[in-house]
């Protein structure tokens, strides 16, 4: 089934993690002179099939013909092909500015938060803070170009990467002057260092400085985290990661509380995005029964995440227009994820009747409200 495009009955929407399909040549254009001999590239094996080039080495990860099947919304095929390559394979809108912008128009979108594509699949790769680093300068100029002329319209977000803290540092003032509205970074980390960790701090204190959010997205992850779901027999071992996947950015939210993060930084806007949203309510209920029960002076997780924290859901969530006012209507939004082929393409029908079981107050903080106050989009 092709993408249906559908216009969305209320005005001032915002797709909160919308997504690109970076050109293939990204790397070896926008990458510092000397590490280009070591950019991201998209290769052909011998049996005719495309691979993602890590530093001069194939992906173990993206490799099988597996990136043609990245802008896949809405097709039944989802099967690999010599035939089937990643660039011939670009959704209307996932690669170019005005046509995102003409898609955002059809389907009554304001603002579109854009993130990568091929950028989610390498760092579970690499584990070369410089490395790392690099690509994500790269990709940064890129998206900030990408967005250059879209009239706000279209809003780049930084990726960073937790190996460098100090050139993270450096990236993000960089990034924030040439145009982008925030920051994120993986869900796991090489270094084996949680993310609430106080050697994060300098990173910390920069969004603060900047005043620009901070926020945790689903990448690759390697699979030493959950080897027993890797374990699985091949039929069940996809759809199993795809909702483990939400497992461990919820560790990594936990850290945040566990460790007094966001204590120390009480101004510090902190996101959690494309891992659902109906479970917060639970979560939050667990941590501060775990504060009463072992007696821990601290404040409720339940306030802390009212005052500066947000989250992205799925349109096609039934459980969350249920817990959005116990946890607090100013914490939610929610995201298309377009073009990518694991949320359906019917997001209109199902975001219709999500706000539609919302407050008319309610209903326009998650639809848009939420997205223009924390990434300050209107001023």
């Amino acid at each position: 089934m092709a993408y249906e495009i559908k216009r969305f009955p209320y005005d001032g929407t915002v797709d909160a993690d919308g997504h690109i399909l970076e050109p293939p040549d990204l790397w070896e254009t926008y990458l510092e002179e000397k590490y280009r001999p070591r950019a991201l590239r998209i290769q052909v094996d011998d049996a005719g099939y495309e691979y993602l080039e890590i530093d001069g080495q194939p992906s173990q990860r993206s490799r099988k013909g597996s990136l043609g099947l990245l802008g896949a919304m809405g097709e039944e095929n989802m099967r690999p092909s010599p035939d089937r390559r990643y660039a011939d394979n670009f959704p209307f809108g996932a690669s170019n500015a005005a046509d995102r912008l003409s898609l955002m128009q059809q389907e009554n979108l304001e603002y579109c938060l854009l993130y990568p594509t091929i950028g989610l699949l390498w760092e579970v790769e690499v584990t070369d803070p410089e490395l790392s680093l690099a690509y994500c300068r790269a990709y940064n100029r890129w998206i900030a170009d990408f967005c250059r002329d879209s009239g706000g319209k279209l809003v780049p977000i930084a990726q960073l990467t937790l190996l460098d803290v100090a050139g993270s540092v450096r990236e993000l003032e960089r990034a924030v002057k040439d145009g982008c509205r925030g920051a994120w970074v993986n869900p796991f980390n090489h270094n084996r260092v949680i993310h609430g960790a106080s050697v994060h701090d300098p990173l910390f204190a920069k969004c603060v400085e900047l005043d620009v959010p901070f926020a945790i997205h689903p990448t690759f992850t390697p699979h030493a985290a959950a080897a027993g779901i890797f374990d699985w027999p091949r039929e069940g071992r996809a759809w199993g990661e795809a909702l483990w996947l939400r497992s461990i950015v919820q560790q990594a939210l936990i850290s945040f509380f566990s460790l007094g993060t966001l204590e120390r930084f009480p101004t510090l806007r902190l996101g959690v995005l494309e891992a659902g949203s109906g479970w917060i309510g639970a979560m939050l209920d667990r941590m501060d029964a775990y504060t009463d029960s072992l007696n821990i002076k601290r404040a409720r997780a339940a306030d802390i995440f009212r005052r500066q924290c947000f989250i992205s859901g799925d349109p096609d969530e039934t459980t969350a227009p249920h817990i959005i006012a116990h946890v607090g209507d100013e914490c939610f939004m929610w995201a298309t994820d377009y073009p990518h082929p694991d949320h359906p393409h019917t997001w209109v029908d199902d975001l219709t009747r999500y706000a539609q079981a919302l407050p008319i107050g309610t209903r326009e903080k998650v639809l848009g409200g939420n997205v223009k106050r924390i990434y300050k989009l209107e001023s």
